[in-house]
């Protein structure tokens, strides 16, 4: 059930923004189109210019800046701010601020700025209409923004930037492809648009649809179908759990075209102190949200005493216990490292972790067997009481 939502004041520049705007493009592109027709160009500028100010916010917004996962020069800091500026979704303080206050509060009613508790709408979209009391304004949750001379640069000058940013990127091509009308309704209206609900799904969607393989302790999603709509940014359950990592895809096959972005950055030496989770850290929480998926497994099917199941329920259980043992295992070692900072321990360090990643690895196997051998079990049984 969503939470009531209390009385505030109407925002009138995200009115115009969010609401109005759209309206105005429902009109001027079907009118534009039926006189005019858009050129080729303009649709690509629509297509291309969507990914420039969706990886403004992705990289730098909130890989960049709301998290400090990497390190950028002075000239990326900047390109970055132009392409989020060129996403219209308020200065980079004040976004990065309120997403620090979304991960600290996430999903807590009063507290989380953008809330799934209070319903798809209010996360998506409604926040942002009144001014509901947010919890940013202050900004004490970033005092290293407020000393980046770029942040507060755009801070200052926001309204100007936003309007010269779109002036500078837009006329030039409508200029150089003949259709200046064309590209200012697709590249420009259409495009903004796109821009923000591609962001929106981040904070309603991605807390609505999909898996959670690494956390159950917030509604934040891992779904491939959005993490293509969201430049990488719909693997969220994973970002959730270990927000400072520059990769939402951690796995290679897992598209994520905002690390690819940040990687490739780093080997132009614009970018560098890529922060990366461990590993054994990652497969630690996969392996025991595994675990317990396997608990709400027997916990339905605890009440049948068929031997087969009860063979299965021992199987996970002692897979549990060699789970818990390789956790010993690790905190001890890891216990050695802090007290022990010599060239030896690193080396027995470097060797346990691999070795404990294998057995990880073994471990998570057997538990997708066991797993999958109950439910043809119940499977079996149900079919049997059926007939």
């Amino acid at each position: 059930m969503n939470a009531p939502l209390p009385k505030a004041p109407i925002n009138w520049i995200a009115v115009f923004a969010l609401v109005l705007l759209p309206i105005v493009a429902l009109i001027a592109i079907p009118l534009y189109a039926y006189h005019h027709d858009f050129s080729a160009a303009a649709w690509i500028s629509m297509f291309v210019l969507l990914g420039v100010s969706s990886l403004g916010i992705t990289a730098g917004y909130h890989r960049l800046w709301a998290h400090r996962a990497y390190e950028a020069t002075l000239p990326l800091k900047i390109i970055l701010m132009i392409m989020g500026t060129f996403a219209v979704q308020n200065s980079i303080l004040f976004w990065a601020s309120g997403h620090r206050t979304h991960h600290r509060h996430v999903d807590d009613v009063d507290q989380d700025p953008y809330s799934i508790n209070k319903g798809f709408w209010y996360a998506h979209i409604g926040w942002m209409l009144r001014d509901y009391p947010s919890g940013v304004a202050n900004y004490k949750n970033a005092p290293d923004l407020l000393k980046d001379k770029v942040v507060m640069f755009q801070d200052k000058y926001y309204i100007p930037l936003v309007i010269a940013v779109h002036a500078a990127i837009l006329l030039p091509i409508g200029w150089a492809v003949g259709d200046v009308w064309g590209v200012l309704l697709l590249g420009g209206l259409v495009r903004l648009i796109l821009s923000h609900h591609v962001t929106f799904f981040i904070n309603s969607l991605c807390h609505m649809w999909g898996n959670r393989p690494y956390t159950d302790e917030n509604t934040a999603r891992d779904n491939f179908v959005l993490a293509i709509a969201t430049w990488g940014e719909g693997y969220h359950n994973y970002h959730h759990i270990f927000q400072y990592d520059y990769r939402n895809g951690v796995k290679w096959w897992q598209y994520d075209p905002t690390k690819w972005l940040i990687w490739t950055c780093s080997k132009l030496g614009l970018a560098k102190n890529l922060r990366r989770i461990p590993s054994f850290n990652i497969k630690k929480a996969e392996l025991a949200m595994k675990f317990k998926y396997a608990e709400q497994d027997l916990a339905v099917y605890g009440h049948d005493v068929s031997e087969d199941i009860i063979t299965v329920k021992t199987k996970i259980a002692q897979e549990y216990d060699a789970f818990t043992q390789t956790l010993n295992d690790w905190a001890k070692l890891k216990e050695q490292e802090i007290q022990v900072k010599k060239a030896s321990m690193a080396e027995k360090i470097h060797q346990m972790d691999d070795k404990l990643k294998v057995e990880f690895q073994l471990v998570e196997q057997r538990l997708s067997h066991h797993r999958a051998t109950l439910n043809l079990l119940v499977r079996n049984l149900k079919k049997s009481a059926v007939s």
